[in-house]
C-alpha cells in the first residue's frame, strides 16, 4: 500500500506512551506520513509555553495538522479516521456500529485506563524492590474483571464491533498489550480475548508501534 500524499501532520509525544501509541498505530493503518516530536516525561517540553499554547492540558499526545491543533488521543484518532479514511473502515458511518465504537472509546477513558494505570506503573515503572506484589495482584484481579467484559463481547465476533477491525480494536488493543505484557501477576484465562489479541497484535501498525518492550 502506497502512502497518501504527505499531509502536514505533526505528533508531539513519547513513543512509549499508550496514548501516543494509539495515534501512531492509527497513522500506520491510514498509511499517513507524519513527523513525531518527543515530549513528555524525560523529554519535557509539555510544560513549555509553546506546547501549552497548542495543548493547555499539558499532556501528550498533541496533533498538529497544518494550522489545526488537537489533543486527547481518542479525539485525535477519530479526527484522523474522519479526515483520511476514505472508505470509513476504522470508523464506519453506520450509526449503530459507530455508537458501539464510541461506547468503547468512552469506556476506555472512564474505566479501563484508570484501572490499568496502577498495575502498569507498579510493575513496569517501579523498581522491583519497591513493588507491593500483594497489592498489585489485587489490582490485577480487578483489571481481570474488566477484561472479562471484553472477552464476553468477543463471543461469536472477530472484532469488538462485528466482522471488521475498527478504532475500538485499535484503542483497546494498545491497553491489551500492557495487560498481556506485564509480568509477575496471575491473569484469568480469557480465551476469546486471547484469540482477538492474537489477531490484532499481528497487524503491521501494532508490530511497529505497540509491540516494543514496555517501558
Amino acid at each position: 500500500m502506497s502512502r497518501l500524499p504527505s499531509p502536514s501532520l505533526q505528533l508531539w509525544g513519547r513513543a512509549n506512551s499508550v496514548n501516543v501509541q494509539k495515534v501512531l498505530w492509527c497513522f500506520h493503518e491510514l498509511d499517513l506520513a507524519f513527523e513525531r516530536i518527543d515530549a513528555g516525561m524525560q523529554y519535557g517540553r509539555n510544560t513549555e509555553a509553546d506546547y501549552l499554547a497548542m495543548n493547555p492540558n499539558g499532556r501528550v499526545p498533541t496533533l498538529r495538522h497544518d494550522d489545526f491543533a488537537l489533543w486527547e488521543s481518542n479525539a485525535i484518532v477519530r479526527y484522523l479516521a474522519l479526515t483520511f479514511d476514505r472508505d470509513a473502515k476504522l470508523y464506519p458511518a453506520n450509526p449503530r456500529i459507530r455508537a458501539g465504537i464510541e461506547r468503547w472509546l468512552d469506556w476506555v477513558l472512564s474505566t479501563l485506563q484508570p484501572a490499568e494505570r496502577p498495575l502498569f506503573w507498579g510493575l513496569v515503572r517501579t523498581p522491583p524492590a519497591q513493588r507491593d506484589m500483594a497489592a498489585l495482584q489485587k489490582t490485577a484481579d480487578e483489571n481481570g474483571k474488566l477484561w472479562a467484559m471484553i472477552d464476553a463481547q468477543l463471543v461469536g465476533r472477530d472484532y469488538l464491533e462485528g466482522d471488521a477491525f475498527s478504532l475500538a480494536d485499535l484503542v483497546i488493543g494498545c491497553y491489551a498489550r500492557r495487560w498481556f505484557g506485564v509480568e509477575g501477576v496471575a491473569r484469568p484465562d480469557l480465551a476469546h480475548l486471547q484469540r482477538w489479541y492474537g489477531t490484532v497484535s499481528q497487524r503491521p501498525g501494532f508490530i511497529t508501534w505497540v509491540s516494543p518492550p514496555l517501558s
